[in-house]
């Protein structure tokens, strides 16, 4: 199945594969059709194997090979890692956005009147974005034929990044939900918040199939702004409910899921 996938051009390949990570949002946006209520230490677990799996493909799935082509060399994985980081700091900053469970004037970014939904949307919408163009950086970098950037390992990469949707979906529906938003309106944000990655792929393999030299620079930039993600967001709203536990144990299993299918696919 992953020759035939193969035989697609890079850019359809990170469509394609970004499209079925915007899927699997849509999939976790899905309870919300029936339910009000949601267990928040499973949601918490799910979001602390989120981080698990975004942290180990950023190094499986980006860094590594991101080294690997330098000839060992450090700095083109330690330039593009930081810029990455630096990256969604500024966005950060200037995004209005607003993480679930804080109350509307914690709102970050620039001050706007927008309402809780829209800011609650974009602040999952921001950390799509990196996700979306590490997918379609390792479709592009696969298509130079380089042996530490296959085929299989983006779709190992694209597989993870749509498992770990799942709770950032519901993690946008759910509090619409909860706050008295019509069903098929929560699903609707929910699963809007990843329309942004099928973007994000197409650009990230469109650039890099044009210029090899940027490789382990554009690797290394989707890899630091994932951990960004991580550490800035996902851990800590894991954590904020008293569920440290379950979710670190989340972060661990989603760890060794995305190791095992870098591992095996790539």
């Amino acid at each position: 199945m992953i020759e035939q996938f193969g035989s697609l051009h890079p850019v359809a390949q990170a469509l394609v594969a970004t499209l079925f990570t915007w899927g699997l949002t849509a999939l976790g946006a899905s309870p919300v059709l029936f339910t009000v209520r949601f267990s928040r230490k499973i949601m918490d677990g799910m979001l602390g194997l989120a981080s698990g799996v975004m942290i180990a493909a950023s190094y499986w799935s980006l860094l590594a090979p991101a080294i690997e082509m330098s000839g060992g060399a450090w700095y083109p994985a330690v330039i593009g890692f930081l810029a990455g980081g630096m990256f969604l700091y500024g966005v950060d900053k200037v995004l209005p956005h607003l993480h679930e469970g804080l109350k509307l004037e914690d709102a970050e970014g620039i001050k706007t009147s927008w309402r809780r939904s829209v800011l609650l949307v974009l602040a999952v919408t921001l950390h799509n974005i990196p996700e979306g163009l590490a997918v379609g950086v390792a479709f592009g970098a696969a298509h130079h034929g380089l042996e530490s950037a296959t085929t299989g390992a983006a779709v190992a990469l694209a597989i993870g990044i749509g498992l770990q949707n799942c709770p950032e979906g519901l993690a946008v529906s759910m509090p619409l939900r909860r706050e008295g938003m019509g069903r098929l309106k929560a699903f609707f944000f929910g699963q809007a918040s990843g329309i942004v990655e099928p973007i994000a792929g197409i650009v990230g393999a469109a650039a890099v199939m044009g210029a090899k030299g940027i490789l382990p620079y554009a690797l290394a930039f989707a890899a630091g702004a994932m951990i960004f993600v991580v550490v800035e967001e996902l851990i800590p709203e894991s954590q904020r409910e008293g569920n440290s536990d379950f979710a670190t144990l989340g972060a661990i299993f989603g760890f060794a899921l995305m190791m095992t299918l870098d591992v095996a696919l790539g």
